[in-house]
């Protein structure tokens, strides 16, 4: 199968990309870094450097492409200026516009494309599956339209599976990667309150849940993409505390994170209670469901 992968060298794209490979797929991944010195195509492998915002050469890659999979976008988590909200909203927006604006007419693709569980806002207490009605805020709004690009492929014959991410933990970026520092250095805890709730996924069930998006032909719309136990943020702390052998016991007072990120700091405070209903509904099983458990395997001495 002929795949492309937008923001393939990311986190989630690099270990996406390798997996693919071992299953016999051809990838071109794009990407906004310019290649390396000696750094050339193999097959089964291309990398094309691109301004995905911008429609261009790369383009072409896309109507050769079986399965296309868009994980595209500015990180969320630094300071939000004007100017850096709209370069989050154009990343996704624009890029996933020229996706499908470059598909051919009755296209028989796969489109994966990344949202986010952002896409009910602040759910507080709720329980949200993917019925859950659309939230509040920028990034509530952000997702709604992201999806909606992604759903025009839907016109071109394409079969569109809209993937709502929690936090992937991986030990090698994101979120986990991010919080370990601090925490080995007895510094790490909840943020806030500690009371938002907190939906994650370990990154190898993240993408044997995208495999099995991609084999199941009868599957398309949105899909939570978390596990099925979102726990709350200070369980979490707890929980990777225990995991390092360090305690978890120091909070990160929201005026501190308002500080450093400004509006940002809302993504952090707010929170979840998704759940993967559709996922599980299909019968997708999960290999890291339980918090302890999947932090002790990715986090156990090699």
């Amino acid at each position: 199968m002929q795949t492309l992968i937008t923001g393939g060298t990311g986190f989630v794209g690099r270990s996406l990309c390798a997996h693919l490979i071992n299953q016999g797929h051809r990838v071109t991944v794009i990407g906004s870094r310019r290649r390396s010195d000696g750094e050339s195509d193999s097959d089964p492998y291309s990398y094309i450097a691109a301004d995905t915002t911008q429609p261009g050469a790369w383009q072409q890659a896309v109507a050769q492409s079986d399965l296309i999979v868009n994980l595209t976008g500015r990180t969320i988590f630094k300071r939000w200026s004007r100017r850096y909200k709209e370069q989050i909203y154009d990343s996704r927006i624009l890029t996933t516009r020229h996706l499908v604006s470059a598909l051919p007419e009755k296209s028989r693709a796969i489109l994966l494309s990344t949202s986010a569980v952002g896409y009910y806002g602040d759910g507080e207490e709720r329980i949200l599956t993917e019925e859950a009605l659309n939230g509040e805020g920028f990034l509530a709004s952000l997702a709604k339209d992201w999806e909606a690009e992604a759903r025009k492929a839907v016109d071109k014959g394409a079969r569109v599976a809209l993937m709502r991410l929690g936090i992937v933990l991986g030990t090698d970026g994101g979120a986990l990667a991010n919080m370990l520092p601090a925490f080995r250095k007895f510094a790490g805890g909840p943020l806030g309150s500690g009371r938002q709730w907190f939906p994650w996924i370990h990154i190898d069930d993240l993408i044997a849940a995208m495999q099995f998006l991609v084999e199941r032909s009868d599957l398309s719309g949105p899909f939570n993409l978390c596990g099925p136990e979102p726990v709350r943020n200070r369980d979490f702390a707890k929980a990777l505390g225990r995991a390092i052998g360090r305690p978890a016991a120091v909070p990160v007072p929201p005026l501190a994170l308002k500080l450093a990120l400004g509006e940002a700091a809302g993504a952090l405070l707010a929170g979840q209670r998704a759940v993967p209903a559709a996922l599980q509904a299909a019968g997708f099983e999960f290999r890291h469901g339980r918090l302890d458990a999947a932090l002790e395997n990715l986090l156990k001495p090699s």
